[in-house]
């Protein structure tokens, strides 16, 4: 009922609407005046609302900067992260000066050049100082503002120093996987050929390689499986089945053979890069220490994801088949950042910042920051593996609201370390 009434009063305030511009119609063609015949009065309270509607206009972009500033993203935490916040502030300055120049300008002309009486108006078609102001001006604050860019953006891509604590952030829908280099500081090598059940990551070793090959040979669904059926004259096959398997059957012989050459080329001795690096269950906690530099490189399995960390003002894109990289030093803890923010249940976070499917919003990891004395004790229980760790780290969770412990990973044929789920903060409580 309530819909239909509301109905009926949007159809009858159409209908007024109409006659009253009918009205309007009858009653300008009874004065004998046209359409284009405008009275001084109308302009004249046309010119005066549009000055009122720019200072109203501007006085509401004050209080809304006023009241909730212009990101709310809270102090950077991190070195890079300063230098671009200065960088948006001067972006910020430029558009908000030219935003109230422009349209004082646009609203101040419109009320100072009302249509007079007896004043015809000035035919200025062109001039080429105008233009060159209007043109040059522009371009050299477009020319700093790139410039300044482009130096953040060097700076924050350029070479880690050796020091830098290297990890992997692995990206699939829809979540994240953390590597952390082991204590020689070097992640393992990978190659995409690898890639199965056992080794998500595709990391390589003299192990993985051959389970590799064996797999590709000697599964259900392998080489040698596909050979039997297809030679097998008690099979018949529909021609398009026929197509595929003999298909399937090429790709994956080529797929072996670079799986041997592969496996020729490899130096075993580079097998305990990987057995010594970290690998954190997937959408479990990313600790980093403060003031300590960072290397992280990226990778995706599937789609172009994006690890966005707003906190730390660091963003890139992490591209199947290729991997991406930049550096960062972390400048706050959680805890020093909780206490600036008011805000107890403050955690900082890495998110997917591109829409890579149905489950998008699932892509988040907790980030914590810790000081030297607590990273230091933390590191020394994943990187040992000790068996009690999960049971130590249980309070870590009851503080930093992360979620339950997730059960310990099997065993798969990468024998790479996997750590313990410890998510954040007996590193207060006990550490």
């Amino acid at each position: 009922m309530t819909k239909l009434i509301v109905l009926i009063v949007i159809i009858l305030g159409v209908i007024a609407v109409a006659q009253l511009v009918r009205m309007y119609e009858l009653s300008s063609k009874l004065r004998n005046r046209r359409e284009e015949d405008i009275p001084n009065r109308d302009n004249r309270l046309n010119a005066t609302l549009l000055l009122v509607f720019m200072f109203a206009f501007f006085a509401s972009v004050l209080y809304l900067f006023a009241e909730y500033g212009y990101t709310g993203r809270g102090e950077a935490a991190s070195v890079h992260g300063k230098s671009t916040d200065w960088l948006m502030d001067l972006n910020m300055l430029i558009i908000t000066a030219v935003f109230f120049l422009t349209n004082g300008l646009l609203f101040g002309f419109a009320f100072k050049y009302v249509r007079k009486p007896g004043v015809k108006a000035y035919w200025f078609p062109h001039d080429n100082r105008l233009e060159l102001v209007w043109t040059v001006i522009p371009a050299i604050v477009l020319a700093v503002i790139i410039i300044l860019g482009l130096k953040s953006w060097n700076e924050q891509t350029d070479k880690s120093p050796d020091e830098a604590i290297r990890i992997e952030l692995f990206s699939k829908q829809f979540d994240w996987t953390v590597r952390m280099a082991g204590d020689d500081n070097k992640l393992g090598y990978f190659d995409y050929k690898l890639t199965n059940e056992n080794n998500p990551l595709a990391l390589m070793t003299t192990k993985t390689i051959q389970d590799a090959i064996d797999s590709m040979e000697n599964s259900s669904s392998g080489i040698h499986a596909l050979e039997s059926k297809l030679n097998n004259p008690k099979l018949m096959f529909v021609p398009e089945d026929h197509a595929l398997m003999v298909k399937d059957l090429a790709r994956k012989e080529r797929m072996v053979r670079m799986l041997y050459q592969l496996k020729a080329r490899h130096n075993s001795a580079l097998d305990t890069r990987v057995m010594d690096d970290i690998v954190f269950n997937a959408n479990d906690t990313l600790f980093l220490c403060k003031g300590q530099d960072y290397e992280f490189n990226f990778r995706s399995k599937d789609v172009i994801h994006s690890a966005y960390m707003p906190h730390f003002r660091a963003q890139m894109n992490t591209v199947p088949g290729q991997t991406t990289r930049f550096k960062f030093r972390p400048t706050i803890t959680t805890t020093e950042m909780r206490e600036k923010m008011h805000n107890p249940q403050f955690n900082y976070i890495l998110m997917c910042n591109k829409i890579c499917g149905s489950s998008h919003y699932k892509m988040k990891l907790i980030v914590v920051v810790l000081d030297k004395p607590a990273y230091k004790k933390w590191y020394a229980r994943v990187s040992k593996l000790d068996p009690k760790a999960a049971d130590a780290c249980k309070t870590f969770r009851n503080t930093y609201a992360v979620g339950k412990p997730k059960a310990a990973a099997p065993a798969d044929s990468t024998a790479v370390a996997t750590a313990p789920a410890m998510d954040s903060a007996a590193i207060v409580k006990t550490l």
